[in-house]
């Protein structure tokens, strides 16, 4: 059996719960409003509707649109050029990036394999430091998240819970669509693997037979990571679903950085991994939101466009210049 196919069976096993659970509760109180409002500033309103379990996968087709057009928008077009930029910017510093971060992961006590114990069906009781900060971008950790929100929202009739939680399910969905596809037209060589075959840079094998990809899936995976795609999906959901928690974006942020060094330190990725990860995770979790709530401004209701910050920066390390790019939001 596929590591693929193990990891898809475990999901729908804490998926069949959540839609189990939510069915219940649609039927549970016929009685129920359409929808609930929550004020979350002065001029700001949020309000959902009564949430139903369809909305999971009959919303992914449009968010897969949506994602795509605003690689393309006009508002959005520069940080996708920004990420390719970086991506290519970062190529050349990967090896040395991998090497000094092994050895600061060690003075920090990181190990460079991964291991994990079972609980119940579920492996994923981290065995060191090292993989319980690589499980933080795991499409499970927001599962369990999810389900706790699902939870509160059962209980206290809470709309927004409700929907957070379902928006948590689509995006782990989405973020496997986007990510899954890019990584099978790519063909990048983890880290890992390139290290064992004692070279500096991976290769790339454009479109790699399926079979192929099934039985060393070392050689094609690395390219956009996973889990940074699905990690700041998700975080950037519960930062738009709950804006007047103000310490919501800067830890989970904070956590996807540590994680982000944490790969390269494993040689699970390299650094030139991460930007599209990055833009694929925000799209991502911009559109899920989108669809999924309606924000009432002061007099008037629809969303409001954010103001973003865009900088380029350059830098010598190790005596290789890289170049980057920064997004404040």
């Amino acid at each position: 059996m596929s590591v693929l196919f193990i990891k898809i069976r475990k999901f729908y096993i804490v998926l069949t719960g959540l839609v189990s659970l939510s069915f219940f509760s649609q039927n549970f109180d016929s009685a129920q409003i359409n929808t609930q409002e929550y004020q979350v500033s002065e001029t700001t309103t949020l309000v959902y509707p009564k949430p139903r379990i369809s909305e999971i996968y009959k919303k992914i087709p449009k968010n897969i649109v949506g994602t795509v057009k605003n690689t393309v928008a006009k508002n959005t077009y520069g940080y996708s050029l920004a990420a390719l930029g970086s991506t290519l910017a970062l190529l050349p510093a990967d090896p040395t990036l991998i090497r000094e971060a092994r050895k600061l992961g060690e003075k920090v006590g990181f190990n460079a394999d991964h291991t994990y114990s079972n609980l119940g069906p579920l492996k994923i009781i981290p065995g060191d430091a090292g993989s319980f900060v690589y499980f933080l971008g795991n499409g499970t950790t927001f599962i369990l998240i999810g389900t706790g929100l699902a939870t509160y929202g059962l209980m206290t009739n809470d709309y927004r819970s409700q929907s957070t939680s379902m928006q948590l399910l689509q995006s782990i969905l989405l973020c496997g669509v986007f990510s899954q596809s890019l990584k099978r037209i790519t063909g990048r060589e983890s880290p890992f693997e390139t290290l064992r075959q004692q070279r500096k840079h991976s290769e790339w094998t454009f479109l790699p037979s399926f079979s192929g990809c099934q039985k060393n899936t070392s050689k094609y995976d690395a390219m956009p990571s996973g889990h940074l795609t699905t990690g700041i999906a998700a975080w950037v959901i519960l930062a738009e679903n709950y804006p007047e928690k103000k310490w919501i974006k800067p830890l989970g942020f904070a956590l996807m950085g540590i994680m982000s060094f944490e790969m390269i330190q494993s040689g699970v990725h390299w650094a030139s991994d991460y930007p599209i990860a990055i833009l694929l995770g925000y799209l991502i979790g911009k559109n899920v939101v989108k669809n999924a709530v309606t924000k009432k401004i002061k007099n008037g209701i629809g969303t409001t466009q954010k103001k973003y910050k865009f900088n380029i920066t350059a830098s010598n390390f190790y005596g290789i210049q890289v170049a980057g790019a920064t997004i404040d939001f």
